[in-house]
């Protein structure tokens, strides 16, 4: 494995993308957990460049604070109203050192699944053959639509042609009649000699049908002037795949996570059902883990080992500790502490905190709370806003009430704690360790230590109600039989 540094890199990623057909710049959809220019900017970095440079203009501030959050030490380069890849190179090379030397990637900000040690590859074959310009290039069954790579007969590169050009070539006949048979491809994706990049890009012309300046025209610069051509071709092709509509970004995630799936298959996590199920590139899983179907982990979760998650689960930016289970639970910006129980049907909403050995059960949602070592919110519950100790019990259906319609308060429940179903807790209010609600308690105010709280009238039985207000009823119908066998038991006795 080569370990070759580049002087730079140049991301470009100033084009508007129309065939996304979108309002958001295309470098800004997300896939895999990254967006497509966040990809490009890490496998750049992974090739551990001196300098880092990032070309943009459509959607330039949307784009540049993108790069600023994604890689703040990352330059920003302006494109100008001149088209082309080559006047964006140009542009990206203006804003590192004027004396820069050794070899510059240039590279696109639209191939998520281009690997970082690939780019370290291109620049130790760069700079082991002591080329001026080398491309990367791929065999592909079907070439259509991508440009060709046109050797000469000792290996080295004569030029790319483009697919139309090669169309137009086979009907003309000549030497060029059979490059449209030809399978290898342009990546795009080039190392060049920062000194021949500074000397070639400003003659690059616009005289062509597209009004461009094309990277592409160094390469035949470059052999004028006894430069050497190579090409780097990789086997994994789709690392060069780019994305030009959704259907693309849908068919490279695809793709992506199907890597991804494996990697962890082979790491030692069992994924019961692949096909259903999607982890994002950020993700972190321990051993043995279990992932069963229809499960997504996205964003930055870090799962720990003997974890079972899923089915049915979607977890965002969620942490969960050793030896944990999380059932059909939606959850973001939380942590499940190591053998705590969640779900089935919870929805962990952020700053949840789940101590360890605790459960949140069958209907529960939880905000911004702490639940302490051992303690049980079992079902049909909501907590928000609140503090929960260790060992204590939350009865069925009760509600943490953390809102007046203007302010949000907190609650704090103790240690060893057991609240009945049903209990309102008004906010803000405290529970002592060690103390009881009644099943039905609004607790509006403080629970001293070992104290019941009970809030419940006396029960009334109001004989007869049925029959004076309900007459003709099938309910005051059962009560009448009722009484009649109640009046013959009692006869009998």
């Amino acid at each position: 494995m080569s370990t070759a540094q580049p002087a730079a890199v140049i991301v470009l990623a100033a084009g508007e993308g129309t065939r996304m057909k979108s309002a958001l710049p295309k470098v800004l959809h997300p896939v895999g957990g990254r967006t497509l220019l966040g990809h490009a900017l890490h496998a750049a970095r992974e090739a551990a460049p001196q300098h880092l440079s990032v070309v943009v203009r459509h959607e330039r501030e949307r784009v540049a604070a993108h790069v600023a959050e994604v890689d703040p030490a990352a330059l920003v380069a302006d494109q100008d109203e001149i088209k082309g890849t080559g006047r964006a190179a140009e542009c990206g090379l203006e804003v590192l050192p004027g004396d820069l030397t050794g070899t510059v990637i240039v590279t696109m900000g639209d191939v998520p699944l281009l690997a970082g040690q690939t780019l370290t590859d291109l620049t130790a074959a760069h700079e082991s053959a002591g080329a001026a310009v080398t491309v990367i290039t791929a065999e592909l069954e079907d070439p259509t639509g991508y440009g060709r790579i046109v050797r000469d007969a000792d290996g080295s590169v004569r030029k790319v042609m483009e697919h139309k050009d090669a169309l137009a070539a086979r009907e003309a006949g000549g030497e060029d009649a059979d490059v449209l048979d030809l399978r290898e491809i342009n990546s795009g994706i080039w190392a060049f000699d920062a000194a021949v990049l500074r000397e070639h890009l400003p003659n690059l012309g616009t005289d062509n049908s597209q009004g461009e300046k094309y990277l592409t025209d160094v390469l035949q610069l470059a052999r004028e002037a006894g430069g050497t051509v190579a090409a780097h071709r990789i086997d994994d092709a789709e690392q060069i795949s780019g994305v030009n509509n959704r259907a693309q970004l849908s068919e490279l995630g695809a793709e992506m996570n199907r890597r991804i799936v494996r990697h962890w298959q082979l790491e030692g996590v069992t994924v019961v059902d692949p096909a259903s199920t999607w982890i994002d590139v950020d993700v972190t899983l321990g051993r043995d883990v279990v992932i069963r179907p229809n499960t997504q982990l996205l964003g930055a979760c870090t799962i720990g080992d003997d974890v079972v998650l899923g089915p049915d689960t979607t977890l965002t930016d969620v942490e969960v500790g050793a030896g944990a289970s999380v059932v059909r639970t939606h959850g973001e910006l939380s942590t499940v502490g190591e053998g705590a129980t969640v779900g089935p049907f919870a929805y962990l909403r952020p700053n949840t905190v789940l101590g360890r050995d605790a459960k949140i059960g069958t209907f529960v949602e939880t905000k911004n709370s702490e639940i302490g070592v051992g303690t049980k919110v079992p079902h049909l519950t909501y907590v928000g806003d609140a503090e929960i100790g260790d060992h204590s019990n939350i009865g069925a259906s009760s509600v943490f009430v953390n809102y007046d319609g203007v302010t949000k308060s907190r609650t704090h429940i103790g240690n060893h704690c057991r609240t009945g179903s049903d209990t309102m807790f008004i906010a803000p209010v405290t529970v002592g360790d060690g103390a009881y609600t009644g099943a039905g308690t609004v607790v509006r105010k403080d629970v001293p230590a070992g104290a019941l709280a009970i809030t419940v009238a006396p029960q009334k039985n109001i004989e007869g109600w049925v029959r004076d207000k309900r007459a003709g009823t099938a309910s005051a119908e059962a009560a009448q039989a009722a009484d009649e066998v109640a009046r013959e038991r009692s006869s009998e006795a």
